[in-house]
């Protein structure tokens, strides 16, 4: 089976930046087969980070209301009432992605949070796509996640190899990593790894070390001014050329590729 990485962190931290790079580099790494990257949080903009020409749009999967209807049996918006519960998802990844450079985008639109109840074809279509590119593909996954991760529901996180919790050295940024990693050790997620970003310097990674003592450190990634120059020229990060990233970044690669040697 392929690798299988979720990303998550709280708003702001970077974490979108690091999933586009990592798919980058590990479709670079491999280029056998596709990498195929899931954009889950309803306000990032994962398509920017790899490059999709805005005048390609892209129409999340929770809004495709004929295909969902055609798949579960029942008119998206409804609720309770008879319809498939297993729906055919396993030709969406190609329908609906754009890809570029070996990666494959797919934007899953608002993915019903677990726990909460619904039963409706929206969620169940989800659900079934997300079941099937983390347990059936063969791909490499990596998941940009809203700040919390519990919508990924108990079957799918069993089968997810890692969680990486983005955080910078800001207070909040470290609060919230202790609700991720609370909300992955209840969904049985395997590692749960963090990812230092925007380091300044050696006390930067020193705080985040001594604050979060208790979680498995990954890596650190420096301030990239490349990062800022690109969004104001609205073109991705290390456009020309992705193996021009820190080389702290290709050592994160090089750990997750790894875990499944």
């Amino acid at each position: 089976m392929g690798l299988k990485i979720a990303v998550g962190g709280k708003g702001g931290v970077g974490k979108t930046t690091i999933t586009s790079l990592l798919a980058r580099l590990m479709a670079k790494h491999d280029q056998t087969k596709s990498v195929i990257a899931i954009d889950a949080d309803p306000v990032s903009n994962l398509a920017a980070g790899l490059g999709i020409p805005e005048d390609k749009p892209i129409t999340p999967i929770a809004e495709l209301s004929d295909l969902i209807a055609e798949r579960t049996g029942a008119k998206p918006g409804t609720m309770g009432g008879f319809f498939t519960l297993n729906p055919k998802v396993d030709d969406i990844p190609e329908r609906f992605s754009l890809e570029r450079d070996g990666v494959k985008l797919l934007v899953m639109g608002t993915v019903q949070r677990g726990g909460s109840g619904c039963i409706c074809p929206e969620s169940t279509v989800l659900k079934a796509l997300m079941l099937h590119l983390v347990l059936v593909r063969d791909e490499i996954v990596l998941m940009d996640m809203e700040a919390g991760v519990e919508h990924l529901g108990r079957a799918t996180s069993a089968s997810v190899d890692a969680l990486l919790i983005v955080v910078n050295p800001g207070a909040r940024s470290r609060v919230a990593a202790n609700h991720i990693k609370k909300l992955g050790t209840d969904l049985g997620i395997k590692r749960l790894l963090v990812i230092g970003n925007r380091i300044k310097s050696p006390e930067d990674e020193q705080l985040i070390r001594t604050s979060l003592p208790d979680f498995e450190f990954l890596g650190f990634i420096p301030e990239m001014s490349e990062v800022f120059e690109a969004d104001k020229k609205g073109v991705r990060p290390f456009d020309e050329d992705i193996s021009d990233v820190p080389q702290a970044v290709k050592d994160i690669v090089d750990a997750l590729l790894a875990l499944k040697k």
